[in-house]
């Protein structure tokens, strides 16, 4: 695991950022620092993503075989953390961080040559139907029964925080299909074209005040058993295989873009005649929050050696997950603290991309609380950080 640049290194930060400054248009980077979520609105994140398929560099993580560029993990955070300081949307995770690999390791060459091409391309939009009212952490407790009639799974039930449930065109999905034995050994993964009869997508507005999360609901809706990924009742080892990326991926790229965005509102704030750059307290955090970013770079060069090596990262993703999740709110309370009264503002149509509204106060606070309240959730998504502590506990510690 090498951390230090070489000139090979040097050189590709050179053609990656020539290559920003000539090929990511003004609003989709406006959109993208103007975003206080994981997930960009696909009318900005899709055009970025077209872009990137043309450059062939749209999914660094991919293997070469599948249309991934064949980069080394250095390479890879460059073009994250490049990226995130350009201001470039960040594309949907759900097919290129998640399925995506799923299909690979799982899918039937037929489904890798239809779904694979179509999400390097962006012409599937993903959502991911796990939780479910009553099961969240708990995820095998989940109910959606998925009956087989013939060549179909009739589905009934609901799923809950579907994240652009309402953009998706397509979902991997948790479904119920034997409720003999332990529970895990009943659920099976399918693949589901969300224009389907029966499927409703209900809106769930965030305290951000965004939609961006839904509930969806399915009514005697018929799904073919060629979208089923794995085998019948084995769902659970796929959801555990695609629970690694979604808990390991990602970059601490972001997050130190984040960190140099509340030094950088500290400073215009002091300049304002505020004092938080110059309190003792706020200084103490900012070094305990660089501190803390630093540890989540060493785990994620860890769990980067480990994939590249051909190895699952197993609970150093859950660790992982959680110390990215926690630094991320530790950020989030400073810019709040940094940005003053004006961060308290609530102003949803003034920070959207392309708004002729005038802001109030400084551009710099405008998002730094609805960042705060969105990622809130970073500590529950993706399996609760309470659930990723028993992980560690048990396979780490063998408690």
């Amino acid at each position: 695991m090498k951390l230090a640049l070489e000139q090979r290194h040097e050189e590709f930060r050179e053609e990656v950022r020539a290559f920003l400054q000539e090929n990511l248009p003004a609003d989709l980077a406006e959109a993208g620092r103007l975003t206080t979520s994981v997930f960009v609105e696909p009318e900005f994140s899709l055009p970025w993503q077209r872009i990137l398929y043309e450059k062939g560099w749209v999914a660094p993580h991919w293997p070469e075989q599948y249309g991934g560029p064949g980069w080394d993990e250095m390479q890879k955070y460059i073009f994250a953390s490049e990226c995130a300081r350009a201001g470039a949307p960040s594309l949907s995770p759900m097919g290129l961080q998640m399925v995506g690999p799923c299909i690979m390791g799982f899918g039937t060459q037929a489904q890798k040559d239809y779904y694979l091409p179509r999400i390097l391309a962006g012409e599937d939009y993903w959502c991911q139907g796990y939780s479910e009212p009553g099961a969240g952490s708990d995820l095998a407790s989940l109910k959606l029964q998925a009956v087989s009639d013939g060549e179909d799974y009739v589905l009934n039930g609901s799923k809950i925080w579907t994240t652009h449930a309402h953009h998706a065109n397509r979902m991997f999905c948790l479904v119920r299909t034997n409720s003999d034995g332990k529970p895990q050994r009943g659920i099976t993964f399918l693949l589901l074209d969300m224009t389907l009869p029966g499927i409703k997508v209900d809106p769930i507005i965030t305290l951000a005040g965004e939609h961006e999360v839904n509930q969806v609901f399915f009514d005697e809706v018929r799904v073919p058993k060629s979208g089923r990924l794995g085998e019948e009742d084995d769902g659970w080892t796929v959801a555990k295989y695609l629970l690694e990326f979604e808990r390991g991926g990602g970059s601490s790229a972001g997050l130190e873009v984040a960190l140099e965005r509340v030094a950088a509102i500290a400073v215009a704030e002091s300049d304002n005649g505020a004092t938080v750059a110059r309190d003792s307290g706020f200084a103490r955090r900012y070094a305990d929050a660089c501190i803390a970013l630093e540890a989540v770079k060493i785990t994620e060069q860890r769990v980067a050696a480990a994939l590249a090596g051909g190895q699952n990262p197993g609970a150093a993703s859950s660790m992982l997950k959680t110390a990215r999740t926690e630094t991320m709110q530790r950020i989030d309370e400073l810019a709040v603290e940094a940005a003053g009264p004006y961060g308290n503002v609530e102003q949803i149509t003034a920070r959207q991309p392309g708004a002729n509204m005038e802001m109030i106060g400084p551009r710099h606070s405008v998002t730094a609380m609805p960042r705060y309240l969105n990622n809130r959730a970073g500590s529950i998504y993706g399996g609760s950080n309470e659930v990723q502590r028993n992980v560690m506990a048990k396979l780490l510690l063998g408690l």
